[in-house]
């Protein structure tokens, strides 16, 4: 196995395919390759895969359908791929369960950046066994926001930044990647607004540094990700109890309500 464990490419382009596993061989994954969907799948559920590049316009079931049938049996992080940029594909990817979506050309250093961002924050790790000491933060007319050691309440919500897992009212919570470091930073936060460019640096982590140029499909994707959000919070738009719009702008926490 590869340094950084086994990556899957699904590609019918023989030249991308190869291109896609030259630049993740360098980065120090063991790399398996498939030409159909339907390959794709079966060589998914051979390995124990970290990471999958999928292209969306594939000869025999399309990426999505393809996405569908991973997300059944694996949590490996997903970068969809694509030579057209169209919102409604990037929305279809996310809300799918991709982590990412890039569209082709796509630069290999930049593939490379967003894969080893995904890698530095895993889905979830060791739980901790003590409770540590509660600290409030925010001063008064603040969020409310509580902090006990390494995890985050609000409003019946708790975020464990240590082991990467979410719960509302003791229910644990899936969230993506993205979702999670989205959520986190909010909560962070205490009530501060938060850009949709500040957020799109949050996902795609350091790659994107303050004078990286911010495109509409990079805002437009960070708004899928907090709709997706609020679907599995079951937020109720008309009284949001973590997250809220700021029109034009971006997003901020919501204010500490009673329980």
């Amino acid at each position: 196995m590869g340094e950084l464990g086994v990556a899957v490419v699904i590609e019918d382009d023989d030249d991308v395919r190869n291109l896609l596993g030259a630049v993740l061989q360098q980065a120090g994954f063991e790399v398996h390759s498939a030409a159909t969907g339907r390959d794709g799948v079966d060589v998914a559920r051979q390995h124990r895969v970290n990471v999958i590049t999928l292209d969306v316009g594939l000869p025999d079931i399309d990426g999505f359908e393809v996405l569908r049938r991973i997300r059944q049996f694996s949590d490996a992080y997903v970068v969809m791929l694509t030579g057209r940029d169209e919102e409604l594909d990037t929305i279809t990817a996310l809300q799918g369960g991709a982590d990412d979506y890039i569209t082709k050309p796509f630069r290999p250093r930049e593939l490379r950046a967003r894969i080893q961002a995904m890698m530095r924050r895993p889905r979830q790790g060791p739980s901790e066994e003590a409770e540590p000491p509660v600290l409030r933060t925010g001063g008064a007319g603040g969020t409310g926001t509580i902090r006990r050691g390494k995890v985050l309440q609000h409003n019946g919500l708790a975020l464990d930044t240590e082991t990467r897992t979410v719960a509302l009212r003791g229910m644990p919570v899936g969230l993506t990647r993205s979702e999670f470091d989205l959520l986190q930073e909010l909560l962070k936060g205490n009530g501060a607004v938060r850009t949709r460019a500040d957020l799109v640096r949050v996902v795609r982590g350091e790659f994107y540094g303050e004078d990286t140029y911010i495109s509409e499909a990079d805002e437009r994707a960070v708004e899928v990700h907090i709709g997706n959000l609020r679907r599995k919070l079951r937020e109720d738009p008309a009284n949001p109890r973590w997250l809220v719009t700021v029109r034009g702008v971006g997003y901020r926490l919501a204010p500490k309500q009673a329980e």
